[in-house]
């Protein structure tokens, strides 16, 4: 049996869900960001306790078919900025329209009616919070950063950054108090 999960989005998100269905004697036959697949059928009830134990880290399961299609569209934008760097570089149109099937035009609107932004936005937004990461951690500099992110130039990272932020990256690297936003938050 399949579930969809809203807000999943890392893998400490997949570790607690993991141990919420663990507490509840579920067994998953797989566990992936938004989703997840069961080895039996899930009563109500047991969905019921699931998703209460989850809205505890900010997750939620999702029912409307609706949810379900936004919420594998943010699981492709969240993997395409993730793992941008063990990707080639494809455009992000042509990626979401092969996972899932559907026009990006459509995919795209349907997304901007749903969630009142538009998916570029969104994806910028995904990926300054992984720029923030990754200055966080100070491993990188801002070229490796740049390339890792797909970023033409590191001068289009620091505007775009600048943009959204008001800060340039190296003004952020400087403070390193600003927290990131978590991206349910976005």
């Amino acid at each position: 049996m399949k579930i969809y999960i809203k807000h999943m989005a890392c893998e400490s998100c997949k570790i607690f869900v993991k141990e919420a269905l663990d507490e509840l004697g579920i067994s998953p036959a797989k566990v992936e960001l938004g989703e997840i697949d069961t080895k039996e059928d899930v009563s109500d009830d047991d969905k019921r306790k699931l998703n209460t134990q989850i809205k505890k880290a900010g997750m939620e399961l999702l029912e409307k078919k609706q949810g379900v299609l936004i919420e594998k569209i943010r699981k492709v934008m969240v993997d395409y900025v993730s793992n941008s760097e063990n990707r080639p570089n494809i455009k992000f149109s042509v990626l979401l329209s092969e996972e899932l099937n559907h026009s990006y035009t459509y995919l795209a609107n349907f997304f901007s009616e749903i969630e009142a932004t538009t998916i570029e936005q969104y994806i910028i937004a995904l990926k300054i919070e992984r720029i923030k990461e990754l200055i966080i951690f100070g491993e990188d500099t801002f070229s490796e950063i740049a390339n890792k992110l797909n970023y033409s130039s590191v001068a289009h990272l620091s505007s775009q950054f600048k943009k959204v932020t008001g800060l340039t990256p190296s003004h952020f690297k400087a403070l390193k108090e600003k927290r990131r936003i978590t991206i349910q938050n976005i």
